[in-house]
Formats: C-alpha cells, structure tokens, sequence
C-alpha cells in the first residue's frame, strides 16, 4: 500500500511543487491538498493520512497551533516545510518540540528549482515520517526542577569528553540528554543532522534550556567543562588535542554517510584525541551514521551507549551500532544522562578549566 500523503500550505506554488514531488513515486500517493489548517482538518478526517507536510505561515490559524491541535486529537506524523531565516528556524524547532518528525526548509531563492534539487530528499523525509514512532512529549523541564534531581557529588575531571549523535528525532532527545547534565559536567561535542541556518538557533534554544553553556562550534573552541558545542549545518565538527586541552574543529571535507556534518567524523576524531576519557552516546535516526565510530570509540576504551528502540522516534543509527556491537550499552532515552554521569564520575581525573 502506498503512503497516503497530505499537503498543507498556504502557497499555491509549493502546493503543485509537492503534488507534483509526490506524485512522481509509487511509493506515495497524494490523498489531498489544502491551504489553511481548517481544511486540513476536513482532508484528515476524512483521508486519515499517513504523513502530512505542513507550513508554519498560514492564513486562519498559523501551522504550530494546528501542529498543536493534531497532535491532541489524531497524531499524525508530520513533515515541516520550513523557511530558512532566524524567525522560520525558531519556528521550525517549536514544531520538532511539539511532535513534528523532521523538516525540509525552502530555498530563498528559486524555489522552484530549489524544492525540485530537495525532491529525494522530500520523499525519502516522507517515507521515514510515515513509519516513524510518535512519542507523547513531556513538559519542558526547567533547569531549576532539574537541578533538585541532579546528584549532588560534583563531577571531576574534564580530561573526560562527552559527544553525542543523533539524526531524525534527535532535537528532543539531545534536549532531554542535557536536560539531565548539571553544570559542573565534562565538556561536550554534538552532531546532529541539520542543515546550515537551524544549528545556531538549535543551540540558542539548549542555552536557554539547560544548565550548560550550549553554542554553535566555532574552529579554534575550547571545548569547557560545563559547556557543549554543537556542529554547525553544512560542517563537520571534529575533535582535536592542543597540549591538555580539546580543541573543536571544523571541516569543510565531503559528506560521510550522506551527512554534513557527520556523527562518524566527530566520534573517530574524539575516539584518537580522548581514548578511554570519552563517553559517547548514539541517538535516534536514521541510516547509520555514527556506528563506526561508536565501535572505535569501544575498541579505543571508552564508554559507548545506543538509544533503546521503544524511546527512539527512529531506531535506525542506534540499531547499527547495538548490531555491530559498538554499544556497551542500550539504554532508554531518560536513562542516558544519569548513564553518562555515571561514567564520567567512575572514570575519575581532575577537573580542567
């Protein structure tokens, strides 16, 4: 059976372009189009679509309240067509935080042969969504509430290094992983699989969030106890050593595994500059980006983690490496922050700042 596709968007150009991306596999079949959210509402009712594509500016009622409003009432997985500016990144977030699967962001320019160039991309996002699993979202927890939980031994050493994978559904786990992380934690490196123009805004909303100091990497970053540097969209983040210090840097080399920035990249460089000192956890997503270096960082003495399938939206780059064995451990998504502070405080050394 194919995959029954739903496209809401207020303009008329976008609606035909997806129509016509759709239309163009087998594999999906376009049950209806509407411009604004109350005839979605109808076309949902009465087509029950596996996926829906959806705009954040709409007429009537905006695309996050109807995100909002679905989700309570027959949640659906869906795919936000984003604009990439500061005000549609932000936009984009609140939508992942509220139940959306994943985004595709719209060309500034050209949008016609823009969302043509994004055509696999679009179905292949599609195609994921449909089958991904839809998690019921807990409330934001505040640093302050998290606080109370967080052991009260501080953390020593920062010769340790924490670094962190994740694709489709990763925004939310990464968020609930750092939730869960006090300030005094080792430093820690970040690749999630976005494209450039959302990460800044990704760590901007974690540095509001969390207890850390999250921001995008820059090259040349110390990487601080304390604080987590995420890779920019479109670069590879990798780890490197500057006497005892670890440095970020960033790299501009081909995509691995499909992705720039890639999770396998920053694990094999982390995996030569931290040994037994990193600890390093893969999340949700799909492919299998990141399973190799996981498996190095094992082989090179350091502590490694999967998400569990049950709390992954996707259970894709996780299942990779729980099948090659490059997880230690397989854990469900709450269950990693207290994993990875446990081992940050089991492997002992001294704090450096």
């Amino acid at each position: 059976m194919p995959i029954k596709v739903l496209v809401v968007d207020d303009s008329a150009l976008i609606r035909s372009l997806l129509s016509e991306i759709i239309q163009a596999d087998s594999q999906l079949q376009l049950v209806g189009v509407a411009a604004d959210a109350y005839v979605a509402r109808d076309l949902v009712n009465k087509h029950a679509p596996d996926v829906i594509t959806l705009d954040v500016e709409m007429p009537r009622m905006d695309g996050l309240t109807f995100l909002e409003k679905l989700m309570r009432a027959r949640p659906t997985p869906v795919v936000m067509i984003s604009s990439l500016t500061e005000q549609g990144s932000e936009a984009t977030l609140r939508a992942l935080e509220l139940g959306a699967i994943d985004f595709v962001s719209k060309p500034k320019l050209g949008i016609s042969e823009g969302m043509q160039a994004y055509a696999n991309e679009i179905r292949a996002k599609l195609k994921v969504a449909a089958g991904a699993r839809l998690l019921k979202r807990a409330a934001v927890a505040r640093p302050a509430v998290v606080e109370a939980l967080a052991p009260a031994a501080p953390i020593v050493g920062t010769e340790k290094l924490l670094a962190i994978g994740a694709s489709t559904g990763g925004t939310e786990a990464i968020k609930e992983v750092l939730l869960g992380l006090p300030a005094d934690c080792p430093g820690v490196v970040i690749t999630q699989h976005m494209p450039a123009g959302f990460t800044r805004s990704f760590a901007e909303r974690l540095n509001r969030l969390t207890r850390l100091t999250v921001s995008e990497a820059k090259d040349g970053d110390r990487i601080l106890p304390g604080h987590a540097l995420i890779a920019p969209g479109g670069r590879h983040l990798l780890v490197s050593r500057s006497g005892a210090n670890y440095v970020a840097r960033l790299s501009d080399a081909p995509p691995v595994n499909g992705h720039r920035p890639a999770v396998d990249m920053m694990f094999h460089s982390a995996a030569r500059c931290a040994g037994r000192n990193l600890i390093a956890a893969l999340l949700t997503g799909m492919g299998r980006d990141g399973a190799q270096g996981l498996l190095d960082i094992r082989q090179s003495g350091g502590y490694t983690l999967a998400q569990d399938e049950a709390s992954c939206v996707v259970y894709g780059m996780p299942r990779e490496a729980a099948a090659i064995g490059a997880a230690e451990e397989v854990l469900p998504l709450a269950a990693i922050a207290p994993a990875l502070l446990a081992q940050a405080r089991k492997r002992g050394g001294g704090n450096r700042v």
